[in-house]
């Protein structure tokens, strides 16, 4: 049984692509690649068929990860065959939660930073839709670089990195629950 992430920002250029693809190197390092699907989506359409912002893309490859991408908008059908929706900011999170066609559906979305593990004694939650988290409010955003320099897509991607160790700790449980 696959399991199935989606990680969403505004365009699907800059965050949810950088998520996306960090998100994937952590899944293939565990031998989940056959188990868990990883993709990523826009709440707008603006960027449909672009790839990654440039930034993005430098970001990640500096750092070892792929940068390849073709940006899409995220769809309400898409909710029945994902297990995990994974929003980069609240204002994501609140958009996802209404275009959700059930509770169920709603209870899928998670922010991203509630799976950081910002001290060595913190410990993952046992499963992913019940998000650990040492942060509180604005602090569980990942803030938008797109607007600003280098640095903010340096920051992205440390913010990312810090919660995918997390959220991984948290997907490999509930895919553990799937087959007991």
């Amino acid at each position: 049984m696959t399991y199935r992430v989606c990680f969403v920002c505004t365009g699907n250029i800059c965050r949810s692509p950088m998520a996306e693809s960090v998100f994937r190197a952590r899944v293939e390092e565990a031998g989940l690649g056959g188990t868990v699907e990883v993709d990523s989506a826009g709440t707008g359409g603006w960027h449909e068929g672009d790839g990654a912002d440039p930034r993005t893309v430098s970001v990640l490859e500096e750092h070892g990860y792929d940068g390849a991408h073709t940006a899409r908008r995220f769809q309400s059908s898409w909710f029945a065959r994902l297990d995990l929706v994974v929003a980069l900011d609240h204002g994501h999170l609140k958009a996802l939660r209404r275009l959700a066609p059930t509770p169920e559906d709603a209870a899928k979305v998670r922010l991203l930073r509630s799976y950081a593990r910002p001290s060595p004694d913190h410990r993952p939650s046992t499963s992913a839709s019940h998000a650990p988290s040492e942060f509180s409010g604005d602090d569980l955003d990942v803030p938008d670089p797109y607007y600003g320099g280098m640095d903010g897509f340096e920051e992205c991607l440390e913010m990312v990195e810090a919660a995918s160790e997390g959220l991984l700790a948290a997907v490999r449980e509930d895919v553990k629950g799937r087959v007991s």
